[in-house]
């Protein structure tokens, strides 16, 4: 049975989709220099194994450009940091001072943001909020001491350039020597690659959030149901997703169908390979740097002890599978053994296509891609947190596109105690679709699409920084916000208010405050406060782990703590870069 399309729109080709997705073909990247012809590209043969130059010491000079790169057949203009995607790696050591002179030879303004860094505020790169930018022409000059150690990244915070390349990965040596042991240490920095123009990727997305999901609900799919829940309950279940006017399976704004994922910078075919012997200890520096795609990480056949998230050290904890959200990183260590290859596995979250790498003994090794797990359904503990009892539950008063008036619901068996919301006045207006009164605040729960797989997920439950917090003190008050948004009119906001209709956050130097995020949208939005650690806490507020990036589940609340020991005015906004653009974003001042 065919598929209906709305408004008109006809289903991709799929060897197109595919290929864009890189499922299928895809080809390995071909970064040609600046404004050159085709016929040079033979010049740039050693970009083709993905491996971004390293840069190390205290000096460094990188150059924002136009670049032609190829990652689906058709030569497209990225943007490049020293001609390369991903940026050079750049290797720094706790303790030292850093200097990194930016000169821009784009036709427009550009950025760097040092993305996890402490630093000066002034040094943090987001125009209009930190600094001007960078203008076309001008050399600008970057220059802080590092007083961290582990895995971070930078990348453009200016308009889309991080979505057309402009991103790398950052080193820091702890002062005293790597603390974790391995023999083979390699960076594996994730990212979506578009062809389209940015720009026209927004645009649709504006006339019609859901333009790129083709994961639509079928006939099939209602069939299933009556064979589960019976005819009634399908009917019951199809309606209340009808009242909502929202689809279950909006999984991602942006799908394989215009993405190619990568590895690297290299597409599934192109295949980025590390090496190892038997017996090696192999540490594998995942960075989430997609602009808009969640990837869910694995190797077939390999166990993954993650030992450093964000930077930091954690306890460590051995899974077969974990999630990273843009702009998080997760640091893992594997021991691969015999002449056997491996395939590290990274799916994007909506199932649509994914980035995928080998660990080898030799570079012309291969191992079996597993297929794509299917995609799964958003359930009504995403929609509705605690107010909802399990996929039966009913719904009472849906209050239309203004959202719904809650009113009371049964708890299913295990549900947590329900934390009633605190909704601002903002949040009953037009920008604003849906409001969840009673959130989920656990965290041991690993996401839709990995519930329950029969492999061994990494939830935030499981991710703990052993030296305790930085700050001791308890906090001094609390600040709620709410991540919100309409997906008929893709606005995203905090309380209801986009950036640019809201005021900036202030936070008092040196007080100790308890930060609340609480999600009233059916997506996952990796929240990134500049300038301060984010020291996360479990429900009962006991503190767990210092993340730079956090991402908060549909329906689901939580909580952590801030020192606002960094004077300054800093930005604090949702990862995915659309939704980021579209308003989800806020200024924060401490003084």
């Amino acid at each position: 049975m065919k598929r209906s399309y709305a408004h008109g729109i006809q289903p991709p080709d799929l060897s197109r989709r595919r290929f864009l997705g890189g499922v299928l073909a895809g080809g390995a990247a071909l970064t040609l220099p600046p404004l050159s012809s085709p016929a040079l590209a033979a010049r740039a043969a050693d970009t083709r194994t993905g491996m971004a130059p390293v840069l190390s010491g205290t000096e460094f000079h990188l150059t924002v450009d136009q670049t032609w790169v190829d990652f689906t057949g058709t030569p497209r203009p990225a943007t490049t940091i020293n001609g390369s995607i991903p940026a050079p790696v750049l290797r720094w050591r706790e303790g030292e001072t850093v200097t990194i002179r930016i000169t821009n030879r784009l036709p427009v303004s550009t950025s760097i943001h040092w993305h996890g860094i402490i630093l000066p505020y002034r040094m943090d790169g987001v125009p209009g909020v930190s600094f001007p930018g960078i203008a076309p022409g001008e050399t600008f000059v970057y220059r802080f001491k590092v007083g961290q150690a582990g895995t971070y990244w930078y990348h453009s915070h200016t308009a889309f350039q991080e979505q057309t390349g402009m991103y790398g990965a950052i080193i820091v040596e702890p002062r005293g020597g790597e603390r974790i042991r391995a023999d083979r240490d390699y960076v594996v920095q994730l990212s979506d690659w578009t062809d389209e123009d940015p720009l026209d990727v927004f645009a649709k997305l504006k006339k019609q959030s859901d333009y790129y999901n083709f994961n639509q609900v079928t006939v099939g799919d209602f069939f299933r149901d009556v064979s589960t829940l019976g005819l009634s309950g399908a009917l019951r279940k199809r309606a209340m997703w009808n009242r909502m006017r929202m689809n279950p399976t909006d999984l991602a704004d942006i799908s394989a169908y215009t993405y190619t994922y990568l590895m690297n910078g290299t597409t599934p075919r192109g295949n980025w390979t590390a090496l190892f012997r038997t017996g090696d200890r192999v540490r594998l520096r995942f960075i989430g740097s997609a602009t808009q795609s969640f990837f869910d990480v694995r190797i077939p056949g390999l166990k993954m002890t993650v030992v450093h998230v964000d930077g930091q050290d954690i306890e460590p904890v051995t899974v077969d599978e974990f999630r990273i959200g843009p702009g998080e990183t997760y640091d893992v260590i594997v021991e691969p053994e015999g002449d056997t290859a491996y395939t590290i596995f990274a799916q994007s979250m909506d199932r649509t296509g994914y980035a995928r790498g080998t660990l080898a003994p030799r570079a012309d090794m291969e191992a079996p891609v597993p297929p794509l797990d299917e995609s799964q359904w958003l359930t009504m503990r995403d929609m509705m947190g605690a107010m909802a009892g399990g996929e039966g539950a009913s719904m009472k008063g849906m209050a239309g596109a203004g959202g719904m008036d809650h009113m009371a619901m049964g708890y299913g068996s295990g549900a947590m105690s329900p934390v009633h919301a605190r909704h601002a006045k903002t949040e009953y207006g037009p920008s604003v679709d849906m409001r969840v009164d009673m959130p989920r605040t656990n965290l041991d729960d690993p996401g839709i699409g990995l519930r329950d797989n029969g492999r061994r997920v990494l939830t935030y439950a499981d991710i703990r920084t052993p030296t305790g917090p930085l700050d001791a003190r308890e906090p001094e008050r609390e600040i709620e916000l709410h991540l919100t948004g309409n997906m008929e009119r893709y606005t995203w906001s905090l309380d209801g208010l986009e950036f640019g209709k809201s005021t900036p956050i202030h936070f008092r130097h040196g007080e100790r405050l308890r930060v609340i995020l609480h999600n009233d949208t059916m997506m996952t939005h990796p929240m990134h406060l500049h300038g301060m650690w984010s020291e996360l806490e479990d429900p009962e507020g006991r503190f767990l782990a210092r993340r730079h990036t956090i991402s908060v589940q549909p329906a689901q609340r939580i909580s952590f703590r801030v020192t606002a020991d960094a004077l300054g005015r800093w930005a604090w906004h949702c990862h995915l870069l659309y939704h980021m653009d579209a308003g989800m974003f806020r200024e924060v001042v401490v003084a």
